[in-house]
């Protein structure tokens, strides 16, 4: 009996759960069927989403681009030399170097004595040839008095023909005697003054091989010469470049020293290298070659750029270009408050500005390119736009 009456008890617990359990699956059922009743939280993540989506990504400041007319240049690189280099040697075979007057550097001036030689041998030819020609002209002299009197004698019969002959002969070679013992003494005066070397023009002494003591050989080089004390810039620019430069055209040339200067176009080469498909343009510099070690000397390389004009430019600040994957680029200012990147060419550069040398799409005459904030963007980007950057003033270069 008792066994049966925990058996009821336990039949009617599970009874009353399980009617528990129905009531809450048909209130569960009843509460779908409600419109709108599970709809409100993914309505409110929604908009919470468009909130977050519509929210400026940065507060830039914009800028729109400026017109001013820019020097226009061409850059080029190459070699400081001389504009013309003398060799001054010996003329005279044999004779040894007494004296040398100048050093690399020095300033000579045309007809300046450079080096001497010990010329007393040739003092001594000289003395002989000059010794040799009045002999000569001792003999000249009688030999013409002979045949001046064999010629008055002609018609008496006193003197035959061929004596006459012989004697006009004789006056002859006298006088051939003389003229080669004069060619003789000159040619002595010669050796004698080629004793003494000379500069052949003003210039500046860039190098000397001569040494006191030496015995030198006829066309030995001693010195060599700077004439004028003249140096070029010789730069190396390509073939289609060559005809936006001519002759007058001004050039700013610096130096690896840091030495400038502006020189002038004299010409240009008329041939093209064939392997590097580049052309010569000289460029005369002021003031030559000095001691000073400020100024540009031959041999030095320097780089210059050639004053072709003036052209208008578009100018953005330097902070308003965002490189992205090795290109340089803009962000526009779209009237949605949105940013749109264009790709562009960088040109001349004036200080913290850069000039737009060309874009790959069309900018609007009223553009507005973004400025601060411009690294930070990419396309498409929300911006809130503060007080724009004032425009600095144009200013001519």
């Amino acid at each position: 009996m008792k066994t049966k009456l925990l058996h009821l008890l336990f039949l009617g617990a599970a009874l009353i759960v399980l009617v528990v359990a129905l009531i809450g699956i048909f209130a569960v059922v009843l509460h779908k069927g409600q419109p709108g009743a599970l709809a409100h939280p993914a309505a409110s993540s929604a908009a919470a989403t468009a909130t977050v989506s519509a929210r400026p990504v940065l507060t830039v400041t914009v800028q729109a681009p400026e017109r001013m007319d820019l020097d226009e240049t061409l850059e080029a690189d190459g070699n400081v030399a001389a504009w013309q280099e003398a060799s001054i040697g010996s003329e005279s075979n044999g004779l040894r170097l007494a004296q040398v007057r100048v050093n690399v550097g020095e300033r000579v001036k045309k007809g300046q004595v450079l080096a001497t030689f010990a010329d007393a041998s040739v003092r001594a030819d000289v003395a002989q040839a000059r010794a040799a020609l009045a002999q000569a002209q001792a003999s000249a002299v009688d030999a013409a008095r002979t045949a001046a009197r064999a010629r008055k004698l002609q018609n008496t019969g006193a003197l035959s023909q061929i004596q006459i002959d012989q004697y006009q002969t004789a006056e002859q070679t006298a006088q051939a005697r003389v003229q080669a013992a004069q060619a003789a003494l000159d040619a002595q005066q010669v050796r004698a003054r080629n004793a003494r070397v000379l500069a052949p023009d003003d210039g500046v002494i860039s190098a000397r091989s001569a040494s006191v003591g030496a015995v030198t050989g006829a066309g030995m080089e001693l010195f060599r010469l700077i004439r004028g004390g003249r140096i070029e810039w010789r730069a190396e620019v390509t073939a289609s470049d060559l005809a936006r430069i001519h002759p007058g055209m001004r050039v700013r040339i610096t130096g690896v020293n840091g030495a400038q200067v502006m020189g002038t176009v004299r010409g240009v080469a008329p041939t093209v290298n064939v392997q590097t498909r580049n052309a010569l343009v000289y460029v005369d510099l002021p003031g030559g070659v000095s001691a000073d070690g400020a100024d540009l000397k031959a041999g030095m390389f320097a780089h210059g750029e050639f004053e072709l004009g003036r052209s208008s430019a578009r100018i953005v600040p330097q902070e308003a270009v965002a490189p992205r994957d090795g290109f340089n680029n803009v962000l526009l200012l779209r009237p949605d408050q949105h940013v749109t990147m264009v790709r562009v060419h960088l040109g001349r550069q004036l200080g913290d500005r850069v000039e737009i040398k060309g874009v790959h799409a069309d900018l609007p005459a009223d553009a507005r390119i973004v400025v601060q904030g411009a690294g930070f963007l990419n396309d498409g980007d929300l911006v809130r736009v503060v007080d724009s950057a004032p425009a600095p003033a144009s200013i001519k270069k």
